[in-house]
């Protein structure tokens, strides 16, 4: 069964920088649309970033765009967020979220990481 897990969450000051890692435990022949989410204690999850199965399709928050960079090491199979400039606001358990493409149609499904913290702070 295919388990997808995040790294990389730390503590850092503001102004500080941070990359974050998302891979799988197997081996797969599929393809796989990836982002990343985020949610803040007491707030409800939110989009932060997504890369498309080819790396072509690029897309971010408004909050992030200019300090966060999503990028994928297919030969590798991980998934990066590099983030910086960090600031308290961006203060949120990080989770990447991966949707493989239905083709075969048995690679269909969509995993969630089990997430990890990221802290800003002085």
């Amino acid at each position: 069964q295919v388990k997808w897990e995040e790294s990389g969450g730390d503590w850092v000051q503001p102004g500080g920088s941070l990359r974050l890692s998302c891979s799988k435990n197997i081996y797969t022949y599929c393809n796989y649309d990836m982002s990343w989410y985020r949610q803040a204690p007491g707030k409800e999850r939110e989009f932060v970033a997504e890369i498309d199965s080819v790396g072509k399709k690029i897309r971010y928050a408004n909050s992030v765009k200019g300090r966060f960079t999503i990028s994928r090491d297919d030969a590798e199979n991980i998934l990066y967020l590099q983030m910086n400039n960090l600031n308290p606001g961006d203060t949120a358990m990080y989770y990447c979220k991966t949707v493989a493409v239905p083709i075969p149609r048995s690679c269909a499904g969509t995993w969630w990481g089990k997430g990890t913290l990221v802290t800003v702070s002085s």
